[in-house]
């Protein structure tokens, strides 16, 4: 349930909508939320969850969300510089960087984030749970724990070969 749309630069995709019941007099009342992804392909990434009486207001509620949480994430062409995992709750993601070629091997949470991140060459794997929420959330901070050679140096203070 994957749904891609351009809105500006910022690509969105809808990894997750949730239907919820209220027992109400006349019989049940239905509201959803929605989880999205938004990220420009570039480095970017943000998540963002939205409630609403409807599909679409809870979408658009999302993304509004989502493009106010974007962070930036180092990358090394179309992969990650490094092995990295992240972990939110009982979600547990680790990322493995891959050569030219072999595209995203992930699951349909895992690969929305990294496709809107613009990561074109990765192999994932999760552990503990299958919630797509906790699942992009622990992927979010994979994500934003890697660091990039450069900086690394620059944090170290030394020059590595």
């Amino acid at each position: 349930m994957s749904t891609e749309q351009r809105q500006g630069e910022l690509v969105d995709k809808v990894v997750k909508i949730r239907r919820c019941a209220a027992v109400v007099k006349g019989g049940r009342r239905f509201s959803f939320a929605a989880l999205v992804v938004v990220g420009d392909g570039n480095g970017r990434v943000g998540w963002g969850y939205g409630k609403a009486n409807e599909v679409p207001p809870a979408v658009e509620k999302a993304v509004k969300d989502g493009t106010r949480s974007l962070e930036t994430i180092a990358m090394d062409g179309s992969t990650i510089p490094h092995i990295t995992e992240g972990r939110f709750g009982a979600a547990h993601v680790v990322l493995v960087p891959a050569s030219p070629g072999t595209g995203v091997i992930a699951g349909a949470a895992v690969r929305a984030v990294c496709e809107a991140a613009g990561i074109g060459d990765i192999l994932t794997k999760c552990y503990g749970t299958n919630n797509p929420v906790n699942i992009v959330k622990a992927t979010i901070n994979a994500l934003t724990s890697v660091r990039s050679q450069s900086e690394v140096e620059r944090l170290r203070g030394v020059s590595l070969a």
